[in-house]
């Protein structure tokens, strides 16, 4: 029989237990799932995750319970999102999944999150699809789409006098609404297609596909390239002396950490559409110090927009005082989104983050200022003519709205 004392202890014993058990259940996580190893590792990978973290750092104690950050390698296959996104809501807890890279990766794994009933945060994938017909009640997409970067690249380039274009696309889901929406927006510009050509991920030699090119006597290739293909491209293309014979090329998805690697004299006159630049003000320049330190090069939209999504998430979880994703959903909706990147934005009824899209031109090496003053802005289209329409949505959500008007 315990004595009192012993008693006593025991309850103790008990209480910590319990309080402890609790405190684990209150831990709320939010996955980042993306390219860690492969050709978009630079762009989005452990900047994504270095993002993530600063946002949870900034947004502080608001939820009174631990915040934690978990990451994984979906290698760019959509069955390894898969099985990583269900074990993370099954048996780990994640609440949130954000990053996704690769946009065949974003739509797999946005059925798994939907199917649960958890929230998804598209960042760093761009098919317009995503707030269209794939768009769900738990679901979102944050900074670009083809949509956006297709109008920006498509329409300038053609007024800039290329009034003939060839596309270049790598073979899989956002490249192929890239090419959709880039070529109606460039002949709509008054541009005529000659001609386009599939390349797979990870090509290494893309001396033939440039030949192709070259050979369609386009003054304009749009690239629907990104990461190291973006890359190895533009070094080839350079190699073949495409822009000294007067070719264009512009890229719809190219980011500074791109123009950075390739330098401004392979770099030097192309054109590319972007949301956001580390040097445009003083917020976004606070912003990409701190990044830098942690990161040792400058960020680009995905990673700000990583940045910008999970401290959206925080302040509606905060508001609604749950993480249940139908009331953490609302919140998302009706609160307004203000960062160093985003002035005054609100969540429309597919999901969709209308922001401003900005046309850059890389600069030359006379123009250059240092090791990453590497882009100038040409042309800055505002946050309703970057977002397609809602009168033109596929996504059922809208239609479901629009009927009970």
């Amino acid at each position: 029989m315990l004595l009192p004392a012993g008693r006593m202890l025991l309850a103790c014993l008990i209480v910590l237990s319990a309080s402890v058990a609790r405190s684990e259940e209150r831990v709320l996580k939010i996955g980042v799932l993306d390219d860690m190893s492969g050709p978009y590792a630079d762009l989005s990978g452990q900047g994504s995750v270095i993002a993530a973290k600063l946002a949870v750092e900034d947004f502080g104690a608001g939820l009174g319970r631990k915040i934690e950050i978990v990451s994984a390698d979906h290698m760019n296959k959509a069955d390894a999102a898969v099985a990583i996104a269900k074990r993370w809501i099954e048996a780990e807890g994640v609440e949130m999944i954000t990053g996704l890279s690769n946009s065949a990766v974003a739509l797999a794994a946005r059925n798994v999150a939907s199917s649960n009933g958890k929230i998804d945060i598209v960042v760093n994938a761009g098919s317009s699809d995503l707030s269209g017909k794939a768009c769900t009640p738990t679901s979102f997409h944050w900074v670009y789409d083809s949509y956006g970067l297709a109008k920006t690249v498509g329409m300038a380039t053609i007024r800039s006098g290329a009034d003939t274009f060839y596309q270049v696309l790598v073979d899989y889901a956002f490249a192929t609404a890239m090419g959709r929406d880039g070529s109606r927006f460039a002949e709509a510009a008054g541009g005529k297609p000659v001609g386009s050509v599939r390349v797979p991920l990870n090509t290494a030699d893309y001396s033939s596909f440039i030949l192709q090119a070259q050979s369609s006597k386009a003054k304009a290739i749009l690239l629907a390239l990104a990461g190291a293909d973006f890359i190895n491209f533009v070094k080839q293309a350079h190699e073949f002396g495409i822009t000294d014979s007067g070719q264009k090329l512009a890229s719809f998805i190219t980011y500074a950490n791109d123009i950075h690697s390739l330098g401004p004299k392979t770099a030097q006159g192309l054109l590319s559409s972007e949301a956001f630049y580390w040097d445009l003000d003083d917020k976004t320049r606070a912003f990409s110090k701190r990044f830098f330190a942690a990161a040792k090069k400058m960020p680009n939209s995905m990673q700000a927009g990583v940045y910008s999504a999970v401290m959206h998430y925080l302040k509606a979880v905060q508001a609604a005082g749950t993480t249940d994703a139908k009331q953490v959903v609302a919140k998302m909706r009706e609160l307004p989104v203000n960062d160093f990147m985003t002035d005054n934005g609100h969540v429309r009824e597919d999901g969709r983050l209308p922001r401003p899209m900005y046309l850059f031109q890389a600069k030359s090496p006379k123009e250059s200022a240092g090791d990453w003053d590497i882009l100038k802005p040409i042309e800055k289209l505002s946050a309703e003519e970057a977002t397609r329409p809602l009168s033109e949505s596929e996504c059922p959500l809208v239609k479901d709205v629009q009927a009970k008007k």
